[in-house]
C-alpha cells in the first residue's frame, strides 16, 4: 500500500513538473515513413528529384530542393493544418504520395510513365488507386490543395456525395487565411456559373444534391462544381460552412445526399426563394 502511494506521488509530481511522458501521436511512425520512402526510391524516375517526407504525405518533385521543401512546408502543411483544424479529425489510412512536376512536359511524361495512364486533366488529379497525388505544378498550387482535401474527406467522412466532396474541394482551388483559417476566394469557375445563372440552366439544390457520381462527373460537369463550389463559398461567407460539414457528417445515414441538413443549417423551408438569393448573391461577385 505504501509503495503504490509513493508510486502514486512520484506521478503527481513529475505532471505538475511537466516531465509525464508524451503521449505517442497517432498515425504512422518515423520508420513507416522511412520504409515507405525507400520503397519509393524505385519508383522515382533517376536523378533530379528531391523527397520530402510531410505528413500524412511524402512530396516528390522535380524543382531545385529548395522549391520541393518550400511547397511541402508552405503548401501541403499549410493546408493539412488548416484543414484539419476546420474540418477533419482523422488523417487517410494510408501514406500518400505527392508528385510534383515543374512544367507540364515532366507532368505528362513522368506521370505516364510512372502510373502507365495519360493525365486527363492539365492541371492534376487524385488516384485512389495509386495513393498518390499528380500535379503539374506549374499551374499553381490551387490544384494541390483541391486535391488534398480528397483523401481526408474519404477518410474522415465516408460516403460524402460527390457533389459535396468536390464543392469543399473546389472551394480552396483559391484560397488564403484569414483570422488565421484556411478560406476559399472567387476563382475561374465563377464566369461560367454566372452565365448559367443568367441562362436558366443552374437546377435546384435539391436536383444538386441529388446528383449520383456519375450524374455530378459526367452531366453538366461545369455547371456542377460550379454551383457546389459557390454553395461553399456562400456558406463560407455566412459562417455556416463548418457547421454543415461536421452536421451532414453526423447524420449522413439519415440524410445521405445533405438536402435536409442543408435546410436545418440554412434555417430556410423555402430552398426556392433561397435559390434566388443565392443567385443574385453569386451574381455580385467578382473575379479577379
Amino acid at each position: 500500500m505504501q509503495y503504490r502511494r509513493m508510486v502514486l506521488v512520484l506521478a503527481l509530481l513529475a505532471a505538475l513538473c511537466g516531465n509525464t511522458p508524451a503521449a505517442r501521436p497517432a498515425g504512422f511512425t518515423d520508420a513507416d515513413f522511412a520504409q515507405h520512402v525507400q520503397q519509393l526510391k524505385k519508383k522515382v524516375p533517376g536523378e533530379g528529384f528531391t523527397i520530402v517526407v510531410q505528413p500524412p504525405f511524402v512530396v516528390i518533385g522535380d524543382e531545385s530542393p529548395a522549391m520541393v521543401k518550400r511547397r511541402a512546408e508552405g503548401t501541403v502543411k499549410w493546408a493539412v493544418d488548416k484543414l484539419k483544424e476546420a474540418y477533419f479529425t482523422k488523417d487517410p489510412d494510408e501514406i500518400l504520395d505527392i508528385w510534383l512536376f515543374k512544367n507540364k512536359d515532366s507532368y505528362q511524361k513522368h506521370a505516364s510513365a510512372i502510373f502507365q495512364t495519360k493525365p486527363g486533366t492539365p492541371f492534376g488529379y487524385y488516384s485512389h488507386a495509386d495513393r498518390a497525388l499528380v500535379m503539374n505544378i506549374a499551374t499553381g498550387g490551387g490544384t494541390l490543395v483541391h486535391e488534398i482535401v480528397h483523401p481526408f474527406v474519404a477518410a474522415d467522412f465516408p460516403g460524402c456525395p460527390a457533389w459535396f466532396n468536390e464543392g469543399l474541394g473546389s472551394l480552396y482551388e483559391q484560397s488564403a487565411e484569414r483570422n488565421g483559417r484556411i478560406v476559399g476566394l472567387t476563382n475561374w469557375r465563377l464566369a461560367g456559373l454566372q452565365k448559367a445563372i443568367r441562362q436558366q440552366r443552374v437546377p435546384p439544390f435539391k436536383t444538386l444534391c441529388s446528383t449520383t457520381d456519375h450524374q455530378f462527373y459526367n452531366e453538366d460537369k461545369g455547371t456542377n462544381y460550379g454551383q457546389a463550389r459557390y454553395l461553399c463559398y456562400w456558406l463560407q461567407e455566412h459562417g455556416l460552412l463548418r457547421k454543415f460539414y461536421h452536421r451532414f457528417r453526423a447524420s449522413s445515414k439519415k440524410d445521405p445526399t445533405g438536402y435536409n441538413t442543408l435546410g436545418a443549417v440554412l434555417g430556410r423551408r423555402d430552398m426556392d426563394a433561397f435559390k434566388k438569393e443565392w443567385e443574385a448573391y453569386v451574381l455580385r461577385l467578382t473575379f479577379p
